[in-house]
């Protein structure tokens, strides 16, 4: 099958400013992203930047880049930019692979692709994967979505969702029968969808949460959920997890 990817690359960060730039292992961040992206056999892979500076360093390695506008509320708004900017046809699949995501594995990212080609009635397809254990249940760093029984995304939530009420009563311990699922954030559109989303409102849940799918769920389009065994290690948010990438890049060199 066919897909471009798109790597949204904000230069404003509030906890590691100019994150796209950050050296890992010799290479800013966004190029090892986008090495990982070409390596999905997606036919085009292009940066949409905000800033000069990540323009200029995504040309001086060779990788295909835009200018796009500043005032962007999310990477979907972003995208939908450069899908009108470049003319995608209408059945286009676009792949959006976030700028601070060196470890995602290119599997995944085909994935997410064809798990949206596969189903028709979803404007959007992204992926998850099961949870086991309470911490990462109640951590709010972690988006949990619940699914319907077709596979299509009830809700996103950094709450624990959906709560076990009786089993939390006396402990938080996740009960054995218990179903939740991690939301990786990695999201493929139709480039036509892509347009609408452009059109679409913000939504009160969807600032709330800081969560920009819900926007597509709040104004009554379908998500479908592919359920990964491709699940890639945390991306870079946070200084501590720039060491811990910056570590186990260097130690698989």
């Amino acid at each position: 099958m066919q897909f471009k990817v798109v790597i949204p690359a904000r230069y404003a960060s509030t906890r590691l400013p100019a994150k796209p730039l950050l050296d890992i292992a010799g290479k800013p961040m966004v190029v090892w992203v986008a090495e990982k992206a070409m390596q999905s056999g997606a036919t085009e892979v292009v940066i949409a930047t905000d800033h000069a500076q990540i323009l200029a360093v995504a040309k001086q390695y060779g990788l295909n880049a835009v200018m796009t506008q500043e005032s962007h509320v999310s990477g979907t708004d972003r995208i939908a930019e450069v899908s009108k900017m470049m003319a995608w046809h209408d059945d286009e699949i676009v792949v959006n692979v976030q700028g601070d995501e060196p470890l995602i594995d290119p599997a995944l990212i085909q994935e997410v692709a064809a798990h949206l080609q596969s189903h028709p009635a979803a404007v959007m397809s992204t992926a998850c994967h099961a949870i086991h254990d309470a911490e990462t249940f109640m951590n709010p760093n972690v988006v949990k979505v619940v699914l319907d029984e077709h596979g299509y995304a009830l809700y996103f939530s950094r709450a624990p969702i959906p709560y076990p009420r009786d089993a939390f009563k006396t402990a938080s311990v996740m009960p054995d029968a218990m179903t939740a699922y991690r939301h990786i954030g990695i999201y493929a559109y139709r480039a036509s969808f892509l347009n609408t989303y452009a059109t679409l409102a913000p939504s009160a849940i969807e600032m709330y949460e800081c969560l920009e799918q819900l926007r597509v769920l709040s104004h009554g389009y379908k998500i479908s959920a592919s359920m990964t065994a491709h699940a890639p290690l945390a991306g870079v948010d946070t200084e501590e997890d720039l060491i811990r990438v910056r570590q186990f890049i260097a130690s698989s060199l």
